[in-house]
């Protein structure tokens, strides 16, 4: 039997099968049935400005002979979309297998609730002939742009930032939890100068914070102005209506978007752009804590927690992989792969309108999937990661090299304020350490024979790697731009 043949339908893509359960929450913005209830909102939406006016219309009616909506008949034509469920997404596909137009289709949905708006609210009502007024001056990209940026919108508000919260959330926990906890630093994967656990994991948090930051100060860029951005059809319809005024009303106070005033047939995308390069640069930021943590867990820093019944290899008993890091780094890579293509793609179109966006912007649910998928498999491998104490400082104690620094620093300083004995202190540093085995007692032993004034003697002979931390504690409290 062949599986395209089974019911139901087998999924093609993971995000829809065997990931499902962990990025379920974006079909509520994403789907496709979700973008035909969103351009549902927006044409009832339409029909009640055009009907009801608003505050700088003096609540009259825009278009002539249409009388202002009861307050029975708006609720009856909002609950058009809050009830598109199983049967009206078949019956909005049974339209479009005729038109071959998805927004025509749900112009034809909403034209088939209107012939029962008499029978629903038991009264005569002008809905019954209020057809014409549905898609009333518009092109399809009217409907479609606000409804993919309220989609967007809404999925990265409800999804894709709660995620990316939870993340920076335990990353700060973390961060102040570990704030005082050496760690030997490796620079070009050789020992360096120690930090701390805590100030590592702040870094992330601080880098994180300021493309989040971004993303909640993002603007949604919005239209209606018909099929080449002119307002012609409106003019020739209603030459005295101030159609910049009711589409600058509809976009910003009825839709919760930006205005865009100067646009082709399409909005440009440009907000679109700016909003996957965004999400695509924190993506590379977690990808580079998966990275970072992966090496920690195998350098041993990281100790994880097995999970109970877990397979970490099917020959080798004693694994315990760090699968979930290597999860989400493939994940982060698949949606950086498509948000870099929507970004590249959607901000050209040939002249006045092209249908490359089209097909395009469906993609957008799969390139903030991998990204949700992505945030689930790097949380969960974060919480089940724990700093290991006894390595950590075996490192540190197995590395006396790394206070040469501090060393050749007071004694720059030495030499500078005039003491004797101080001149060229990098290269002595470095005759005693550089590919040399160093105790402690090799240090004092250096120190000492150095004319350094008491002080700061013993307060380099009191350093060890494991105190050689600067001001690494302190940092942590600038872990939030």
């Amino acid at each position: 039997m062949n599986l395209s043949e089974i019911s139901p339908a087998i999924a093609l893509t993971p995000l829809d099968g065997r990931y499902h359960a962990q990025t379920a929450a974006l079909v509520e913005y994403l789907s496709e049935p979700a973008l035909n209830r969103e351009r549902m909102r927006v044409e009832v939406e339409w029909m009640i400005l055009l009907a009801n006016g608003f505050a700088g219309n003096d609540w009259k009616p825009i278009v002539t002979g249409v009388k202002p909506l009861t307050e029975q008949e708006q609720a009856f034509l909002r609950s058009i979309p809050e009830e598109f469920g199983a049967q009206g997404i078949a019956r909005h596909a049974a339209h479009e297998s005729v038109t071959h137009h998805d927004v025509k289709a749900v112009e034809y949905y909403i034209d088939d609730y209107l012939d029962s708006a008499e029978q629903v609210l038991g009264a005569p009502t002008q809905l019954t002939d209020l057809k014409t007024l549905v898609h009333f001056a518009c092109t399809s990209e009217d409907i479609n742009n606000l409804s993919i940026a309220r989609c967007v919108k809404n999925a990265i508000e409800h999804v894709w930032l709660p995620g990316a919260d939870a993340i920076v959330g335990l990353l700060a926990q973390r961060a102040e939890e570990f704030k005082d906890m050496p760690l030997l630093s490796l620079t070009h994967g050789q020992p360096a100068t120690p930090t701390t656990l805590g100030k590592e994991l702040a870094v992330y948090v601080y880098r994180l914070g300021r493309q989040l930051k971004h993303v909640r100060e993002q603007e949604y860029l919005g239209k209606i102005n018909g099929a080449t951005g002119t307002f012609g059809a409106h003019l020739a319809a209603l030459p005295n209506v101030d159609w910049v005024a009711v589409s600058h009303e509809f976009v910003e106070n009825r839709m919760g978007l930006t205005w865009n005033p100067l646009t082709t047939q399409i909005e440009s995308h440009d907000w679109q752009a700016e909003l996957f390069d965004t999400i695509s640069h924190t993506n590379r930021i977690m990808h580079n804590l998966c990275v970072d943590t992966w090496m920690y867990i195998s350098r041993g820093v990281f100790a994880q927690v097995p999970v109970k019944g877990a397979t970490g290899s099917s020959t080798m008993p004693h694994k315990v992989n760090p699968i979930r890091f290597e999860n989400a780094e493939a994940n982060f890579e698949i949606s950086c792969s498509l948000l870099d293509t929507l970004a590249a793609t959607l901000v050209e179109s040939r002249w006045q309108r092209d249908l490359t966006d089209s097909t395009t912007q469906r993609n957008i649910g799969s390139a903030l999937g991998y990204s949700v998928l992505a945030h689930n498999n790097l949380l969960g491998g974060l919480k089940s990661v724990h700093p290991n104490t006894q390595v950590m400082d075996r490192e540190l104690d197995d590395n006396w090299e790394v206070l040469g620094e501090p060393i050749q620093t007071a004694m720059r300083a030495q030499e500078l304020a005039g003491r004797s004995g101080m001149e060229r202190p990098y290269e002595k540093v470095k005759e005693l350490m550089r590919g040399h085995s160093i105790s402690q007692s090799d240090v004092e032993s250096f120190i000492d024979s150095l004319d350094f004034d008491d002080e700061t003697a013993a307060r380099l002979k009191a350093l060890t790697p494991a105190t050689y931390v600067g001001l690494a504690s302190m940092l942590v409290g600038y872990d939030r731009p």
